[in-house]
């Protein structure tokens, strides 16, 4: 059996508000917040990107996991916006924490569900025995075109997990992985922003694949969703998530937890595995927790969680992810929050 061992989560201290936006575009900022079901997103400082943040939610798994960073022998970083065309996030990460030159590293492109592919690949090479431990991450510092409804959502963070087979603090009961040539969501080559197909994304976008992997993975485990604590979906907003819960029989109150676009935005590869590290925060031993990411492109990654008893022994060598959500706060106006994006540039 494998499952986690360890985890982290990080999340930039600044924030924007939809109303700030809003108002640079003069547009109804109440019909956005309603509409897309978000106040504020997160935003990263100019000295952040995917590979500081990975750091930071690493070294905390690494903190709940209590192991020592040369047993790890994997460390995969999913991004969509990793800092380098041609040069990987993962050595950068795995020399930072201090893991083994002999490491294998690779970074994981798919849109938002980058991270949870990672996390898919690790849990496979440890359950088949290639390695003891192995760290998969979730990160992004994602893009929004000036006025486009992306960037009212467009944030950043990361969770790291590391995948194990002893002194699990959650092992993972069933996988189901789904996907279709979809044209949802792009960015070709040399572009700074992505493109969307608008009301396309949804259906038969985002509702058909978490729909079609999440019957599939609850038809696998012969559950039912009132069989679950808790259940987390990929959040590009805070609607979205709520709907296709329901269509596949969740309720509200399962999801509440892990739903954190409404206060953080979506952080893309981060946006479902940082709702688990929400989850693990508050779940109790024998809880089970649904999973289903999504990716545009497009595909889902499920996975269903059973929390074991170390949960209570480890969750607190490391800061809680709501506890960064409600802690410290810098709110940036839209001139301040253009130049940390870098959406305007100094010419010296």
């Amino acid at each position: 059996m494998a499952g986690i061992v360890g985890y982290g989560s990080y999340i930039p201290k600044y924030r924007i508000r939809v109303e700030e936006i809003a108002k640079q575009w003069g547009a109804d900022a109440e019909s956005y917040r309603k509409g897309l079901m978000v106040e504020e997103k997160s935003v990263p400082a100019l000295d952040q990107d995917t590979i500081t943040m990975a750091v930071e939610a690493s070294l905390r798994a690494l903190s709940r996991a209590g192991i020592n960073p040369l047993e790890i022998g994997a460390v995969y970083v999913g991004s969509e916006s990793h800092p380098y065309a041609v040069k990987p996030s993962g050595t950068t990460l795995a020399e930072a924490i201090a893991a083994t030159p002999e490491v294998h590293c690779a970074d994981f492109e798919f849109a938002c569900k980058a991270g949870s592919e990672a996390m898919f690949v690790a849990l496979q090479l440890v359950q088949t025995g290639s390695m003891k431990y192995a760290l998969a991450v979730g990160a992004d510092t994602s893009q929004g075109a000036p006025g486009d409804a992306l960037e009212y959502t467009a944030s950043a963070g990361a969770a790291a997990f590391i995948m194990g087979t002893e002194n699990l603090l959650a092992t993972c009961e069933h996988t189901y992985s789904f996907m279709t040539d979809t044209p949802d969501f792009w960015r070709r080559e040399h572009q700074f922003y992505p493109q969307h197909g608008g009301r396309f994304t949804g259906e038969p976008a985002y509702f058909k694949h978490i729909t079609g992997c999440g019957e599939a993975l609850l038809q696998k485990s012969g559950l039912k969703p009132q069989d679950f604590a808790y259940a987390v979906f990929h959040q590009p907003n805070g609607k979205f998530p709520i709907r296709v819960g329901r269509m596949l029989g969740f309720s509200k109150e399962q999801i509440s937890q892990g739903l954190l676009c409404p206060r953080i935005g979506n952080t893309y590869s981060g946006s479902s595995p940082l709702g688990l590290t929400a989850i693990l925060d508050a779940a109790k031993p024998g809880d089970l927790v649904f999973m289903v990411s999504y990716g545009s492109g497009a595909g889902s990654d499920g996975f269903i969680w059973k929390v074991t008893e170390r949960i209570e022994q480890v969750r607190n060598a490391a800061p809680l992810t709501w506890d960064i959500i409600n802690g410290e706060k810098n709110y940036l106006d839209y001139g301040l929050y253009s130049k940390y994006r870098r959406k305007i540039i100094k010419n010296n």
